[in-house]
């Protein structure tokens, strides 16, 4: 089954959407009753009131007639240039631009620039703009004491919308960007839940295929014990002879899938089941390599020291396999891991002899960040989008790391990651 990438999902939940409706409804038909009634300013309230009432209305359809939890960017749209020009038309009969509550014109522009696509945002923007415009230049009178008679100047006047259309531009563009943005790294931090729970999954069944392993090979022992009794009984019938010969190989073959499926008891139950230092780690994940890579894979373990024990954990076992696996595929010929450990910190250096990490990602401290491409090599898209990376130095850093990215300085060429525990952080995971 494929899933809808959250970069490319644009929806409004529908039940915040109408809760904020009745908490703005609920303003502006106080907002009225307080100007008439207390205030006792005259001006076309009845009109105010029954456009308030047309929007509660449409608030109960939105309830009870539109199903879905998820308004589509369709109707969202829709619903907030409802939104605007009700507001618009209440200001246009308290005001126009002079009614200080002008600036909440702008709320649902920035509000879909966060959720819809782009296009939706431009068409808000366009249409709150255009209403600005009307109102600067056709309005009732603000309501007001009849002894009172408020004026504004033009060049006053005429700097409110320009104010808020700038306001309203600013805010539209990082509501777009931070937009964007959320729904990558939600995206992004999907992909972490799905392959950590794939690996969850796989130690699992390593378990399931050891414990089946255990459980199935008296059975299959017993069925070519059986099997090899029949033939010395039977060895002279060629056809019986070759169903034997038959029920022999795939019991046979079933003892080799066992194995492979079964996990090493020597050597892999203690390290799941143990609690394990830094080198457990490296030198496993290395080991691991060493089977499939004909690169040169050297561990230092001279500098040491300090050999803190802790639970194993899947996270910290998949970001330095992220980072190892990087350096095994970009190196020329080796690659080479330092631990280094003192009474204050322990960490771990990955540094390989390939090209190193390209000099602008580094520059604008991109690194780390998911779906990256650079403008100006090509052939980025093979190397891949940063997703690796980032979830790599997520689930380190969700493990109390800290991960820096840089090209080697001593040997000037090669990638160098360095990945940073403070021991009081790394004793208690």
């Amino acid at each position: 089954m494929k899933f809808i990438e959250a970069s490319k999902i644009f929806t409004l939940n529908k039940s915040t959407y109408i809760n904020l409706r009745w908490i703005a409804y609920t303003g502006q038909l106080l907002a009225i009753l307080i100007v008439q009634f207390l205030l006792q300013f005259k001006f076309n309230y009845l009109s105010c009131i029954l456009i308030i009432f047309i929007s509660i209305l449409s608030n109960f359809y939105l309830k009870f007639k539109i199903t879905e939890n998820q308004l589509n960017n369709l109707t969202a749209t829709f619903y907030l240039a409802f939104d605007i020009t009700q507001l618009g038309l209440l200001l246009y009969l308290t005001g126009g631009i002079t009614n200080p509550f002008i600036i909440l014109i702008i709320i649902p522009s920035i509000f879909s620039a966060q959720y819809l696509k782009i296009s939706s945002s431009i068409f808000l923007v366009t249409l709150t703009s255009l209403i600005l415009v009307i109102l600067t230049f056709f309005y009732y009178k603000l309501p007001s004491p009849k002894e009172l008679h408020f004026y504004a100047p033009d060049y006053y006047l005429y700097s409110i919308p320009v104010a808020i259309f700038i306001g309203l531009i600013f805010l539209v563009y990082f509501g777009v960007k931070f937009g964007i943005e959320s729904r990558i790294r939600k995206e992004a931090y999907d992909k972490i839940q799905e392959i950590m729970a794939k690996e969850n999954e796989l130690l699992s069944l390593g378990g399931q295929a050891a414990a089946a392993a255990h459980s199935l090979g008296t059975p299959l022992s017993t069925i070519l014990l059986t099997v090899k009794e029949l033939q010395k009984e039977f060895g002279n019938n060629n056809k019986i002879n070759k169903d034997l010969e038959l029920i022999l190989n795939q019991s046979n073959r079933c003892s080799e899938i066992l194995k492979k499926l079964s996990l090493n008891p020597v050597f892999e139950d203690e390290f799941i089941d143990l609690d394990v230092n830094l080198s457990n780690y490296v030198h496993e994940i290395v080991r691991s390599y060493q089977k499939i890579s004909n690169k040169k894979f050297i561990i230092n373990t001279e500098q040491f020291k300090n050999q803190i024990k802790f639970y194993k954990s899947s996270e910290i076992i998949y970001g330095l396999r992220n980072f190892i696996g990087n350096a095994n595929k970009f190196s020329k010929e080796k690659v080479e891991i330092f631990l280094k450990s003192n009474k204050k910190e322990s960490e771990i250096i990955i540094t390989d002899d390939g090209p190193g990490f390209p000099k602008d990602l580094i520059e604008k401290h991109k690194l780390g960040e998911p779906y990256i491409r650079r403008v100006e090599d090509y052939q980025f898209s093979k190397r891949g989008l940063g997703l690796g990376t980032f979830i790599g130095k997520t689930l380190l850093e969700k493990n109390s790391a800290t991960v820096i990215f840089q090209n080697s300085i001593i040997k000037k060429k090669g990638a160098e990651i360095i990945i940073k525990w403070n021991n009081k952080d790394l004793s208690s995971i």
